[in-house]
């Protein structure tokens, strides 16, 4: 069984991405820098995600 995450976007609204690894991949690569958010903004299926310190942190734990 898969761990439950959750995801809120910028609105409060719970995400679950299709796929966690890629997701948070993709966050790591392009809106981090040495290892903390960046504050860009990440559009994804119409929902958007400002990458804080605080939410790239949240989302490593998953």
């Amino acid at each position: 069984m898969d761990k439950e995450f959750i995801i809120k976007d910028d609105e409060g609204v719970v995400y679950h991405p299709k796929n966690l690894k890629k997701f948070k991949d993709h966050i790591i690569k392009y809106h981090s820098l040495r290892g903390k958010g960046d504050n860009s903004l990440h559009i994804e299926e119409g929902r958007f995600f400002t990458i804080t310190e605080s939410f790239l942190k949240g989302l490593m734990k998953m």
